[in-house]
């Protein structure tokens, strides 16, 4: 039986890396895989998938209107897949999510997400929130908080390099965006008490 997977972590746990390893694995042993991307994210290009060690990928980007099971069930049709990747898995809508985990169920292919959990005002994201209600095994990828402890929150920077405190919960960027930090810290930065 195939099963919904999501990995979650803050930023800079190495999530994208995780997953080229985990699709080069397959392909290394003959097996078609899907690789999706959240359209929004063109930090690697369009219909790319990078880490910041440099390893990168093509996939499919996909936006919220489109219909993951649709798109999916055709890449199968035409070239059986052995496993389902998704990258920024926390931009996928409610019903993208549900359109994913028909994919499993009705198509039999395990299907792996990795995304974010929590924005930076610490709120879940629509397509983790349902993630992690239904998928079928949640695993946390961990990265460290400048004290050393498990990173869990990450704050947006404003130009002046101040974390903000109020904004769109999406807005691409990396390392010169966003902050991983530990729950404390995060509070902190955030003037929560």
């Amino acid at each position: 039986m195939a099963k919904l997977y999501f990995s979650y972590s803050a930023m800079n746990a190495g999530k994208s890396t995780l997953l080229l390893q985990a699709s080069y694995n397959y392909r290394e042993r003959g097996m078609h895989t899907l690789l999706f991307i959240a359209a929004l994210d063109d930090r690697s290009g369009k219909g790319k998938i990078g880490s910041r060690i440099g390893l990168e990928s093509d996939a499919i980007p996909f936006s919220t209107q489109d219909d993951l099971f649709e798109m999916i069930r055709r890449q199968h049709e035409e070239t059986p897949a052995a496993c389902i990747f998704v990258d920024e898995a926390q931009f996928m809508s409610e019903d993208q999510v549900w359109q994913l985990a028909r994919a499993v169920d009705e198509l039999d292919i395990p299907a792996m997400t990795y995304g974010l959990r929590t924005d930076f005002q610490g709120a879940l994201f629509p397509g983790s929130r349902v993630l992690l209600a239904i998928a079928d095994s949640l695993r946390e990828i961990r990265t460290i908080c400048e004290c050393g402890r498990k990173a869990t929150m990450v704050v947006r920077l404003g130009a002046d390099g101040k974390p903000l405190r109020e904004g769109s919960q999406v807005e691409i960027g990396g390392n010169d965006r966003y902050v991983s930090l530990c729950r404390r810290h995060w509070k902190e930065a955030m003037g929560r008490s």
